[in-house]
């Protein structure tokens, strides 16, 4: 099954007086390339986190941030003082600079990250086990976007895939025309200097057929066939992957440049261009897969 890997996703779990919220963007990236924002008392969950994204969602620039908020009373919780005058100084010194209303500012740095914390002793194993519902929950909505985006673009691909078929099939008849003229081509040459130079015919047939035949497009026809129902059959597996697809993707990219270079035909190099335009635009969208 295709993924691709830009995903969202958002959850949230409730343990007593606090509520935990976590959301997670995910972006292309060629390995698991992991953010993880958390209240930096819970700083030790970071590397389990850590293992969760990455068991889950495998690969991407991911990242994830966890609020945790707090609906308990002053009592029962810790404010750090000298962080909310920093916040509140911040924030007043920059009012006064753009001139804005003021009544929100105790309110908006007293929210701010870091000044309300959990009490001390509160953070227990429950707690934990809360933060990683919250978090598995938000990795289930993004899994889930990821293999809707997927689908998009696995039908992008399967077409892409299908025109450069019926490209392929499109080469036939100028490649008929195309030895029919190299042959004339050759008779014409040999016309102008056999009544000059003595030619062994024997020799010169041998010559010719190694020529043609080296000119010939039929393997690397059947080879560009079977790379591009290779394609399609993993593109369609359960286990699809986008490192996969694009492996595949190069030995398309091979035969299609190994047919223009023995074309020797305008029409055939013609639909040997159309074909790489296709090409291009499978490797672009197998950069977004998982």
């Amino acid at each position: 099954m295709i993924k691709s890997m830009t995903g969202y996703g958002a959850g949230s779990a409730k343990k007593g007086h606090y509520e935990i919220k976590a959301e997670i963007k995910s972006l292309n990236s060629k390995f698991a390339d992991i953010t993880v924002r958390i209240p930096g008392q819970y700083s030790s969950l970071e590397l389990i986190l850590r293992k969760q994204l990455t068991e889950a969602l495998v690969r991407g620039k991911i990242s994830l941030n966890i609020e945790i908020e707090s609906t308990a009373t002053n009592a029962e919780s810790v404010v750090d003082e000298s962080l909310l005058r920093q916040y509140f100084s911040r924030y007043k010194n920059l009012v006064r600079e753009l001139g804005v209303d003021n009544s929100d500012i105790f309110s908006l740095a007293l929210h701010s990250p870091g000044v309300l914390n959990i009490a001390e002793g509160d953070f227990d194993n429950e707690l934990a086990d809360t933060i990683k519902k919250a978090v598995n929950e938000a990795i289930n909505l993004c899994d889930s976007f990821r293999t809707q985006e997927g689908a998009d673009l696995g039908n992008k691909l399967i077409n892409y895939v299908d025109t450069i078929k019926a490209l392929l099939d499109k080469i036939d008849p100028f490649e008929k025309n195309r030895i029919k003229k190299l042959k004339e081509k050759l008779s014409k040459g040999l016309a102008n200097i056999s009544s000059t130079i003595e030619i062994d015919n024997n020799r010169l047939e041998q010559e010719l057929i190694f020529y043609i035949e080296k000119l010939d497009l039929s393997e690397e026809k059947v080879r560009l066939n079977n790379h591009l129902l290779y394609f399609k059959e993993v593109a369609n597996n359960e286990e699809a992957n986008g490192k996969k697809l694009g492996f595949i993707a190069q030995e398309i990219g091979r035969e299609i440049n190994t047919i223009g270079s023995k074309a020797n035909d305008a029409d055939i190099q013609r639909k040997v261009v159309e074909m790489k335009e296709e090409l291009e635009k499978i490797k672009e969208q197998v950069l977004n897969l998982v």
